[in-house]
C-alpha cells in the first residue's frame, strides 16, 4: 500500500513511552490520536522531531552550532530513514508591537517595494515606507500608531490641598518622596485647595520640564531637578519597572490614544501623499487580505509586475486557508494560536522544498469545523507536493484523512506510552480501541434546563459586531459558537463589560512552565506540604523546599544534571546524587506517615488524595485534579512534560479552587481526547447543578450537544461576520440553514460511521 518506504522507530523510551516500535509510511498522513498524556507528543515531537532537528544541526559547523537551538538526545534506540522535520507548533508569536501580519509574513517589504516603484509621486526608497525606521516612522508616537495619554482628572483632587494628598496616583502621598518634590519646593502653598490654584500654578504643578529651581527652600536637595507630576509619571513609572508594580494604578490614569500626528497609520505624513491608484501604503495596511488582493490586481504598471505576482502568491496561500478576513496590519500579538499556526502551513505551501516531514500540533485548536475543511485541503495540499505530513490530533474530521492512523495509549501517563493500534481510518472503526469505539457515537443532545436570568445586550458595536443585540442565559450553560473570527470573543468581552458580580474568566493563555513547576507549585500546595512535614518532624519548612535548604547540593533541586557542551546538544542526565529526588540527604531523612518529602512528590495524585484526606488544604485542590481527569498525574512531575490538554485542564483545575457564580471559559476543549471531553461535560453538569453559569466560546461539537443554550455567531470572519446567525437549543439550531454550527452537527451525524449508531 505505501510504495515510497517507511520511517522507523526503534525503542523509543522518551517520557512516559515504553520501549514503543513503530513504522511510520512516507508521502502519507499519520494521523496519531490517543488519550491526553497517552505519549502522542512525547513520541512525534521529543523523538522524531527532535532527532531530525539535532541531526540537522549537527550537519553544521561547530561555530554556527552554538547559536542553534539545542534539542538534546531523545530516549530512542534508533531512527531509521529519518527526513528533515518542519515542526508547525500551536504556539502564540511573541508580543512585539511593531510586528504585524503583513511584517511578520514578508508581504510588507514587498509592498514597500511596489509603493517605492510604482507609487506617485517618488518619495523615496524602500525604507521610506517601513514604520520601524527612522526615515518613515511617525516621529510623535515613533511608529507605534499610538500614544499613552494620562488622565489628569484621575490623577489629582482638587478639593484636597498638597498636605492632604492631593496627588492621587500611588507613590505620591503625604511623606512620600516623590510628594516632597512639590511640598517641599517652595513653588505652591501646601494648605492651598487645588482648585483653587491659577492656571500658572495648575500648570506648574503638573506639566513643568524637568529644570534646577532658582532660590530653592533649605529642604529642598541641592543636586534635585523640579520636574511636574506628568511628565514625571512618563519617564519614571510607565514602561519602567515600576509599572509592573502599579498596574491596576497606572490602567485607571493611562488611556492609549491613536496618534495625533499620523492618526495610527504609524507613518510620516509625506509618506502618505505617495499613491497608487488613489490609494497610500496605510490605506492598503488597513485591508483585508481579500479586499488586497483585488487592488493589487488593478495595478498595470509594467515595472512592478514581479512584485505584484510575489504578493498574490503570499496573500492567496492565506487567503484559501481561510485567513482573508485579517488585515495586514493586525498585530501578531492579537493572533490566536490557530491562527498562527495557519500562517505558518500557508507559508510551507509556497514553499519550493520537497521531501520534508511536517509535524502539525492539532492544527484543529480554535477552528469551528467549516474552517477545517480549509486546513484538510491545505494538508492535503502538502502531501500531494511529495511531503510527508504528522499530525497530532483530536478532531475527528482531521482524524478521518488520515492515510495511517496511529494510538498511542490506552491510558494517560504512566498507564500509557503503548501503540495499541496502527491502520487504516476504517480499520480504526472497526477495532475495539477507545477512539474507535468514541468516534463511532453520534451526537446527542440534553432536555434544555431553564435559565435562572438573563444579561441583554443591546445594540453592540465592537470591532466587527454590527449592532448585536442578543440575550444571554444565566444559571445554564451557554455555548457561544461560530467560525474562527466571526465575533465570539467579541460578543463575551462586551458581556464582561456588564457585569457587576464577580466571575471567574479563564482566559487561553498558555502558563509559566520551567523545570522547577510542577502541580504541587501551580495548586499553590507545596508550601501546606512542606508545612505537614515541618510540624511533623518540629523542623523549619525550609529544609522541605528543593529550591533552597533542602535541595540537592549537586543539582540545586533539578533533580537533573544540566552540561553545557558548548558547540554541542547540553547533556541531561538524572542526578547522580540525588538520583532524581531533587532534595539532600538530611531533608529525605524526615517523614510524614512513613513517607519523605520526595515520596510523595512522586505520588499519583489518586494515591496523595487518601495521603493527605486529613489536611483540607492540600486535599481540595487534588479533589479539583481528579475532577479534571488529571489524577494520574505525580505531585512533582515538571510541568515541561505535560501535553497542551494536560496544561490546559490544570488552568481549569485551579479556577475550580475560586468562588464564583459565573464561569467564562475559552475553548476549554482545547487539545482533549474524546473520552476527556466526556469528562470535561460531566465537571459543567456538576458545576450548574451547584448553581452556578457557565458560558463558554467553543468549537468542539459535542460540548456544543450537551449544552442549554447556543448563540452561533457568522456567518464569516472579520468584516464578513459579526451577526447572531441563531440563539436558541443546540438541537433545534439543526434545522436552521444559516446556523454553520448547527449545519455541522447535522453532518457530523449523518456521516457513514454514526449512521449505524445513530439514535436521534
Amino acid at each position: 500500500m505505501f510504495d515510497h518506504g517507511f520511517i522507523e522507530v526503534h525503542d523509543a523510551n522518551q517520557n512516559n513511552l515504553q520501549h514503543v516500535n513503530v513504522k511510520i509510511p512516507k508521502d502519507a498522513i499519520s494521523v496519531f490520536v490517543g488519550r491526553s498524556g497517552s505519549g502522542k507528543s512525547s513520541l512525534v515531537f521529543d523523538t522524531i522531531a527532535a532527532e531530525s532537528r539535532r541531526e540537522l544541526n549537527e550537519t553544521f559547523p561547530s561555530f554556527t552550532q552554538q547559536y542553534l537551538p539545542k534539542y538534546g538526545q531523545p530516549d530512542v534506540g534508533q531512527i531509521d530513514h529519518l527526513p528533515v522535520a518542519i515542526v508547525v507548533e500551536q504556539k502564540r508569536i511573541g508580543k512585539n508591537a511593531r510586528s504585524t501580519l503583513a511584517t511578520y509574513t514578508g508581504i510588507y517589504s514587498l509592498l514597500r517595494l511596489l509603493f517605492s516603484r510604482a507609487g506617485k509621486p517618488f518619495i523615496g526608497y524602500s525604507d521610506t515606507f517601513s514604520f520601524n525606521l527612522p526615515q518613515g516612522m511617525c516621529k510623535t508616537c515613533q511608529g507605534l500608531g499610538y500614544v499613552d495619554d494620562i488622565d489628569v482628572k484621575k490623577l489629582i483632587d482638587p478639593n484636597k490641598s498638597l498636605n492632604q494628598g492631593a496627588i492621587t496616583f500611588v507613590s505620591f502621598g503625604p511623606d512620600t518622596w516623590r510628594w516632597k518634590r512639590y511640598a517641599y519646593s517652595g513653588l505652591f502653598d501646601n494648605d492651598k485647595r487645588l482648585g483653587d490654584y491659577t492656571k500658572q500654578e495648575m500648570d506648574t504643578l503638573l506639566y513643568a520640564p524637568q529644570q534646577t529651581l532658582d532660590h530653592a527652600p533649605t529642604k529642598w536637595p541641592k543636586t534635585a531637578l523640579y520636574e511636574g507630576v506628568v511628565p514625571r509619571i512618563r519617564r519614571s513609572i510607565i514602561g519602567k519597572k515600576e509599572a509592573e508594580h502599579h498596574k491596576t494604578a497606572l490602567a485607571e490614569i493611562v488611556t492609549r490614544m491613536p496618534c495625533p500626528t499620523c492618526h495610527g497609520t504609524r507613518l510620516r505624513p509625506e509618506v502618505l501623499t505617495c499613491l497608487i491608484n488613489q490609494t497610500n501604503i496605510a490605506q492598503v495596511l488597513q485591508m483585508d487580505l481579500v479586499k488586497v488582493r483585488h487592488f493589487l490586481n488593478g495595478i498595470q504598471e509594467p515595472l512592478v509586475q514581479d512584485v505584484i505576482r510575489e504578493l498574490l502568491r503570499k496573500i492567496d496561500s492565506l487567503i484559501d486557508i481561510g485567513l482573508g478576513y485579517l488585515s495586514l496590519d493586525r498585530p501578531t500579538e492579537t493572533l490566536s494560536g490557530g491562527e498562527t499556526q495557519r500562517i505558518k502551513i500557508a507559508k510551507f505551501l509556497t514553499s519550493a522544498l520537497v521531501d520534508m516531514v511536517y509535524i502539525l500540533d492539532e492544527p484543529s485548536v480554535g477552528l469551528h469545523p467549516h474552517d477545517i475543511e480549509l486546513i484538510k485541503r491545505a494538508i492535503l495540499r502538502l502531501k500531494e507536493k511529495g511531503n510527508t505530513i504528522l499530525i497530532v490530533e483530536h478532531n475527528p474530521a482531521l482524524i478521518a484523512i488520515g492515510d495511517n492512523i496511529v494510538e498511542v495509549g490506552p491510558g494517560a501517563g504512566t498507564t500509557g506510552g503503548h501503540i495499541t493500534f496502527t491502520g487504516t481510518y476504517q480499520a480504526l472503526l472497526d477495532s475495539d480501541t477507545l477512539t474507535g469505539k468514541l468516534l463511532k457515537q453520534p451526537l446527542t443532545f440534553r432536555q434544555p434546563r431553564p435559565a435562572t436570568s438573563t444579561i441583554s445586550l443591546q445594540h453592540i458595536h465592537r470591532h466587527n459586531l454590527k449592532d448585536v443585540s442578543v440575550a444571554v442565559p444565566l444559571g445554564i450553560e451557554t455555548v457561544i459558537s461560530g467560525v474562527a473570527g466571526s465575533g465570539k470573543s467579541t460578543l463575551v468581552s462586551a458581556l464582561r463589560d456588564q457585569l457587576t458580580a464577580p466571575y471567574i474568566d479563564l482566559a487561553q493563555a498558555d502558563i509559566g512552565a520551567n523545570i522547577r513547576s510542577t502541580p504541587a507549585t501551580y495548586l499553590s500546595i507545596l508550601d501546606p506540604i512542606r508545612k505537614v512535614f515541618a510540624d511533623a518532624n518540629h523542623v523549619a519548612s525550609s529544609w522541605f523546599s528543593y529550591n533552597g535548604r533542602g535541595a540537592c547540593p549537586r543539582c540545586k533541586g533539578k533533580g537533573v544534571t544540566i552540561t553545557n557542551m558548548a558547540f554541542m546538544d547540553p547533556v541531561v542526565q538524572t542526578c547522580e546524587q540525588c538520583h532524581g529526588r531533587r532534595y539532600n540527604d538530611q531533608a529525605l531523612s524526615y517523614t510524614y506517615h512513613d513517607k519523605n518529602i520526595s515520596d510523595v512528590l512522586r505520588m499519583p495524585i489518586t494515591k496523595a488524595q487518601n495521603f493527605f484526606a486529613d489536611v483540607p488544604a492540600i486535599a481540595a485542590p487534588l479533589r479539583n485534579m481528579a475532577r479534571v481527569g488529571l489524577d494520574y498525574l505525580t505531585l512533582g512531575q515538571p510541568l515541561t512534560t505535560l501535553s497542551g490538554g494536560e496544561k490546559q485542564r490544570l488552568k481549569l483545575a485551579v479556577e475550580l479552587n475560586r468562588t464564583g457564580t459565573l464561569y467564562l471559559l475559552d475553548e476549554p476543549t482545547a487539545g482533549l481526547h474524546l473520552q476527556d471531553v466526556k469528562k470535561l461535560i460531566q465537571l459543567f453538569d456538576e458545576l450548574v447543578a451547584d448553581g452556578n453559569s457557565l458560558i463558554i466560546v467553543e468549537h468542539n461539537l459535542e460540548i456544543i450537544s450537551q449544552a442549554d443554550w447556543l448563540i452561533d455567531m457568522g456567518p464569516d470572519a472579520g468584516i464578513y461576520g459579526g451577526q447572531v446567525r441563531y440563539t436558541g437549543t443546540p438541537e433545534n439550531s439543526m434545522t436552521v440553514k444559516q446556523s454553520r454550527t448547527g449545519q455541522a452537527m447535522k453532518q457530523y451525524n449523518q456521516a457513514p460511521e454514526r449512521q449505524q449508531n445513530n439514535r436521534h
